[in-house]
Formats: C-alpha cells, structure tokens, sequence
C-alpha cells in the first residue's frame, strides 16, 4: 500500500453546479481525475505531457471509477480533496479520493487505471505493461 498523499482545495464553482447549486455528479469525477494526474506529477516530479517520454508509455487510462455521495458539495464551497494510490498490482493501480468539506467526508472515491503502452511489434495495439518497481516506490 502506498502512502504518498496528494491534497488540493478548491472553491466550487457555479458552472459545477447543477440549477439548484448542487455539485453535479460527473463533476466529482472530473475533480478526481485531474487530482489523479496531479497526484503522478508530484510523486514523479514530470508532467502529464513527460510521462510518456520519462516512462515509455502513453498514459494511465481510467477503466473503472466508483463513488459514494454523503454529503452536497454546493456553490462556494471550498473542498478537499485528498488522493492517494491504494494498491499497485502488475499492470494496474487503484486510486482513493477522499473530498472533504470543513473537514468532513462529502464524496469518497476510487478509480483503477492502467499503466499503458504500445504494443512494440503492433504499435495499433495497446495494452498494460508492467510498473517499474521505481515507479512504485516513489509512492511509498
């Protein structure tokens, strides 16, 4: 289990929201995955853009997201939210999102996504390719 958390607030904004000021579902989705990506360029120190060079591979693409929905997030509100990698398998990975309000526990969060890359003898293919073991412990 990896222990590398990554926090960030924001204030939660009318466009978010749906008529009654209400955060709309998918948002929280929205707000997890770029916590995700910037979950990866503070533990790895390169950006979205670098992992692919840094890394030989063409990204980490979602395949599942779930979430549970405690508490509305509304209009101006300010959240956080707390993300971190909960396992590492051959392949693939699962991220915990936790988006707290005044400390709270409002909507908590978990994707699996795939360390990917192009197949090197189908570069039409892709498919997961193994974690570097480096990459891992920078979570650690």
């Amino acid at each position: 289990m990896a222990s590398f958390t990554f926090r960030r607030q924001l204030t939660v904004e009318w466009g978010q929201c749906d008529p009654a000021g209400i955060v709309f579902n998918s948002r929280f989705f929205e707000m997890f995955d770029i916590s995700t990506w910037m979950l990866f360029e503070a533990a790895l120190g390169v950006t979205a853009h670098q992992l692919a060079e840094t890394f030989g591979i063409i990204g980490i693409p979602l395949v599942d997201a779930r979430a549970n929905f405690l508490k509305p997030a509304k209009f101006g509100d300010v959240v956080e939210i707390a993300s971190r990698v909960t396992e590492f398998r051959r392949s693939s990975f699962d991220v915990e999102h936790r988006l707290t309000i005044g400390g709270e526990l409002a909507v908590d969060g978990a994707e699996t996504r795939v360390w990917t890359a192009r197949d090197k003898d189908n570069p039409d293919k892709i498919g997961g390719v193994v974690i570097p073991s480096d990459v891992i412990a920078r979570f650690g």
